[in-house]
């Protein structure tokens, strides 16, 4: 196989199947490969174009809300369904005193 740079480049079957991983090598640099049985082109390998997907800003506009009280307390009831029953008292006193960073 005859790795000089050629913008088109033809293997055979049996090239492309030993040295698949140096072919896709090559078409990731840009180059076109044409895989070949007995000398008529049956394949061609080119690299695949990469499109950013485009977002434009506002395009959900009117699609998601949020409600003025969304972070809010929760009352009572509801919090001590999350709790098992009893909402904990915490001590202020007990928690761990947070460091400040040093500049």
């Amino acid at each position: 196989m005859n790795l000089v740079y050629d913008p088109i480049m033809e293997v055979n079957i049996h090239e492309a199947k030993t040295h698949l991983s140096r072919l896709l090598q090559r078409v990731a640099q840009g180059e076109e490969v044409t895989i070949a049985r007995a000398g008529v082109p049956v394949a061609r390998l080119v690299a695949v174009e990469n499109k950013p997907k485009i977002r434009p800003l506002g395009f959900a506009r009117g699609a998601v809300w949020v409600a003025e009280d969304f972070d809010a307390p929760l009352p009572a009831d509801l919090l001590a369904g999350f709790y098992g029953g009893e909402i904990p008292k915490v001590d202020k006193l007990n928690e761990p005193k947070r460091r400040r960073k040093r500049k």
